[in-house]
């Protein structure tokens, strides 16, 4: 299936320098890498279970959502241990330490998705009740 994608000229030369380097045949093929790393980022998280601790890290623009982030954060105090959030110039910086329901800490992860002032949101689970809902 062909489709199009709409992205920054910066950010498409990186990836063609990226994928070359790693010495793939072509952009196609690293975009079908890149997409399959993704659905599959979301199925672990789907797939988690019971009370997990995570780290959610994730880079946004300061003024466009520091307002919005703040009530996020109060709304998902019950799973927020501690952040840590460092500025960069008119972007910030952020890792949320979390334990808690699974479901409660994939909200927030969706929920901070959902924002276009966030560039990236980076998931990493370190813990679930069972041995079969554990990721790395």
């Amino acid at each position: 299936m062909r489709t199009s994608l709409n992205i920054p000229e910066e950010t498409l030369a990186e990836f063609d320098r990226t994928w070359q380097a790693e010495g793939l045949d072509s952009r196609s093929r690293a975009l079908r890498e890149a997409i399959q790393e993704y659905v599959e980022s979301h199925h672990r998280l789907e797939r988690a279970r019971g009370t997990v601790a995570a780290t959610v890290v994730f880079d946004y623009v300061h003024e466009e959502i520091i307002e919005d982030l703040h009530e996020i954060q109060h709304e998902f105090q019950s799973v927020i241990d501690t952040t840590c959030h460092v500025h960069h110039g008119e972007w910030c910086l952020e890792a949320v330490f979390c334990h808690g329901s699974a479901e409660r800490v994939r909200n927030l992860v969706y929920r901070l998705k959902d924002f276009d002032a966030v560039g990236r949101v980076s998931v990493t689970l370190l813990r679930a009740d069972s041995a079969s809902d554990r990721t790395s």
